[in-house]
């Protein structure tokens, strides 16, 4: 049981990798970079910086932990985080965190990161998100457990995307969107609750039929949505689903997309 590196790869003094890991031709990996067991680089990886890749990960030619296209970046120790079992497709670039975003990016676990997606600077993803070909997450961004981003979107710096999101292909989002929920346009919004997404995962149906009744008491009416969050909160507000999207929204910062 032992490291494999290819013999044109370049694997610089000070880099750790832990056994097993195998280094394909053309990759590059920094002094500063750690490499958890199991896992496989693919050709013509670039990993450098500050950066944690966890076990059994997958990487092809990806770029990884270089510096954050941030012009106040002064060239901090920030880092990168990857998390256990997470692939990362061709031509992905992932970008080391700044001091003015916690000097850290991260993604979860088991994550799919397809080809030519972008994840930028201080963005943190939680566990089995998907991004699907050429997503764009501006800085800050944060996307929760079990959310998909469509193909060619682009993310707002700053956003919150929530738990079980779908936000669909092409879309702009500008807004944060709420856990649950289904966003979709140019500028996103909210089509209805994840149904498809939520019955896959195992959720039970009268928490679904909960959520569904919940988000047309939210968006669907005209009433403010300060009252419409307190009329939802007496009627449901004893499942843990719904007291979550309530949250989510009473703790957004840049606003939620529009129904």
């Amino acid at each position: 049981m032992s490291v494999k590196i290819h013999k044109l790869a370049v694997v610089k003094k000070g880099a750790e990798l832990d056994e097993d890991v195998e280094i394909g031709p053309f990759s590059y990996i920094g002094s500063e970079v750690r490499i958890g067991k199991g896992t496989v680089v693919k050709q013509g990886a670039v990993i450098d910086g500050r950066t944690i890749i966890g076990e059994n990960c997958t990487i092809y030619s990806a770029t990884i932990g270089v510096p954050p296209q941030d012009l106040k970046y002064k060239g901090e120790p920030s880092e990168v985080i990857i998390g256990n079992r997470t692939v990362i497709r061709e031509y992905v670039t992932i970008h080391r965190g700044t001091e003015g975003g916690g000097m850290v990016t991260k993604v979860g676990n088991d994550c799919l990161i397809m080809a030519y997606s972008h994840v930028a600077h201080d963005c943190r993803l939680g566990n089995h998100v998907i991004l699907a070909n050429v997503a764009t997450l501006a800085g800050h961004v944060e996307v929760d457990d079990y959310a998909i981003i469509g193909g060619m979107t682009g993310i707002h710096q700053f956003v919150r995307i929530g738990k079980h999101v779908m936000v669909g292909g092409a879309s702009a989002v500008g807004r944060d969107v709420p856990p649950f929920t289904v966003a979709i346009g140019n500028r996103a919004k909210l089509e209805g609750i994840n149904i498809i997404g939520l019955k896959r995962r195992g959720f039970s149906r009268e928490t679904i039929r909960a959520l569904t009744t919940a988000f047309e008491m939210l968006f669907k009416t005209d009433e403010p949505l300060k009252v419409s969050m307190e009329k939802v909160r007496d009627e449901f507000g004893n499942i843990p689903e719904i007291e979550e999207m309530l949250r989510f929204i009473e703790e957004s910062k840049r606003g939620i997309c529009t129904a």
